[in-house]
């Protein structure tokens, strides 16, 4: 690329679809390393090379941080139902941040800190206080009971998730053995 290679201050990014071009373009015999490179603009043979051991090696090739990926980086506002519900999600799921982000619409800090609040004080943690100190008794009793189910529901469904995986696991290892 010339001198045009150093007029860069930070890291590049690539698009899932343009890794995937370039490798494709590789495996199809359009060039070497350095030729593709140069052809899609890319600043390292070795991070070519990286991509192709991915790929043959059936590993999805994700865009990189800053490129197209799904996950959001600012975050939006969210109402007290949506929060409890965000919590609720990632608990059952395992604690996926990112899927939870992903299907939420919200920043992945979002999603942790929902959960995190959660399990470390309950519904009332998920209020959001800022402003105006709204009163204690702000949710109606019924608002309360409403969260605290939706959160034993999805403790319960990570715990028969839990259950069932270790049943399949016991049932393998009695093959084995």
């Amino acid at each position: 690329m010339g001198i045009d290679a150093f007029k860069t201050n930070h890291n590049k990014h690539y698009s899932k679809t343009e890794k995937e071009q370039a490798v494709a373009a590789y495996l199809a015999g359009e060039g070497s390393h350095i030729e593709i490179c140069q052809k899609f603009k890319i600043l390292s043979t070795s991070q070519l090379r990286s991509w192709i051991k991915k790929y043959n090696g059936h590993e999805e090739l994700k865009a990189s941080r800053m490129g197209d990926t799904g996950i959001m980086t600012k975050g939006r506002k969210t109402t007290f139902n949506e929060r409890v519900e965000i919590a609720a999600y990632c608990i059952s799921h395992d604690h996926n941040y990112t899927e939870t982000s992903e299907k939420f619409k919200v920043s992945y800090q979002q999603a942790r800190n929902y959960t995190v609040k959660y399990e470390n004080g309950g519904i009332n943690a998920l209020q959001d206080n800022r402003g105006k100190r709204k009163s204690e008794n702000s949710l109606s009793e019924i608002e309360k009971l409403q969260a605290e189910l939706k959160m034993e529901k999805a403790k319960r469904k990570k715990a028969e998730m839990e259950a069932s995986f270790l049943k399949k696991l016991d049932e393998i290892e009695r093959r084995r053995g």
